[in-house]
C-alpha cells in the first residue's frame, strides 16, 4: 500500500472518534500540516471528510452512504453457505440458516444430513417462533419492549410436552439465550428432533441471522448434540467475521 493511501486511511478512524483540527490530524499521522491538509482535501473532494465552519474536520456523509449501501447489499446467505457446508461435512447433521422478517423467522438455507432420516424443513418456510432454536436467537436480540410486545401477541402451540407453554416462559427462555449466546430446541417442536443454534452478528453487534444443527434423537441424543456447541459457535463466529469484514485477532 502506498504511503499516501495508508496515511489517508489513518485519518478515518481518527475522525470516527469525533471532529479534529488540522493540527491534531497532522500530529496523529506524524506528518507536517501541509501533508495532512493535502490528504484531508482529497478526502473532502470525495465526500469522505467534511470541513466544519469552525475549521475542524469530521467524517463526511458519503462515507456513511457507502457503508449503508454495502451493508444493504450484503447477502448473509451467500457468505454463510460455505461455512454451513463445512459444518455439515464435519458433523453429518442437517444445518439451517434463518433470518427474522417481521413476525416470522424463515429458513433461508439448508444443508441436508447424510443419513437416511431427513428433517422436514424447507427454505422459505417459517419456523415455529416459540420453540425453534434459530427463532429464539433472533428474537432474543430484540429490545426488551419489542420482545414483550411480541410475546403478548403470538400464540403458544403445544407441539409436544416440551413446547414453550406461555409468554412468561418464552420471555425467560429469551433472557437465557441472550445471556448464554446460544439456544436449543430439545424436542419442543418434534419430540424426535433436537436442535442446537448460534447467532451470526453484523458489524454493529446485532444478530443478523442464526444457524443451527439438527439431528434425530435416534441418531444423536441431546447430550451428544450439546457436545457440538464449541464447533457450532466457531462456525457462527466465522460467518460473523466474514459478514462484517472483520479480521481475526492474532
Amino acid at each position: 500500500m502506498s504511503q499516501s493511501v495508508e496515511r489517508a486511511l489513518g485519518i478515518l478512524p481518527l475522525l470516527a472518534q469525533g471532529p479534529a483540527t488540522l493540527g491534531a490530524v497532522a500530529d496523529a499521522l506524524g506528518v507536517h500540516k501541509s501533508t495532512a491538509l493535502r490528504l484531508l482535501r482529497t478526502l473532502h473532494d470525495h465526500g469522505l471528510v467534511y470541513r466544519q465552519p469552525d475549521g475542524r474536520y469530521r467524517l463526511g456523509a458519503q462515507l456513511f452512504a457507502l457503508a449503508a449501501e454495502a451493508i444493504e447489499n450484503l447477502d448473509v446467505r451467500e457468505i454463510a453457505h460455505p461455512h454451513l457446508v463445512e459444518l455439515n461435512r464435519a458433523t453429518g447433521h442437517t444445518v439451517h440458516l434463518a433470518l427474522h422478517q417481521d413476525d416470522e423467522v424463515v429458513y433461508v438455507d439448508k444443508v441436508d444430513s447424510r443419513y437416511p432420516v431427513r428433517m422436514y424443513s424447507r427454505i422459505g418456510r417459517p419456523v415455529p417462533l416459540t420453540v425453534a432454536a434459530v427463532a429464539k436467537l433472533l428474537l432474543a436480540d430484540l429490545p426488551e419492549a419489542e420482545r414483550r410486545a411480541l410475546a403478548d401477541r403470538i400464540e403458544f402451540p403445544r407441539y409436544t410436552p416440551r413446547s414453550t407453554p406461555d409468554a412468561a416462559a418464552f420471555l425467560r427462555e429469551l433472557d437465557l439465550v441472550r445471556e448464554q449466546g446460544w439456544a436449543t430446541d430439545l424436542g419442543g417442536h418434534e419430540e424426535s428432533i433436537n436442535c442446537l443454534g448460534a447467532p451470526v452478528h453484523g458489524p454493529d453487534g446485532r444478530v443478523v441471522a442464526a444457524l443451527s444443527v439438527s439431528a434425530p434423537g435416534v441418531v444423536l441424543a441431546a447430550e451428544g448434540l450439546l457436545e457440538l456447541l464449541p464447533q457450532v459457535l466457531r462456525t457462527a463466529e466465522a460467518i460473523s467475521q466474514d459478514y462484517s469484514g472483520a479480521q481475526e485477532s492474532t
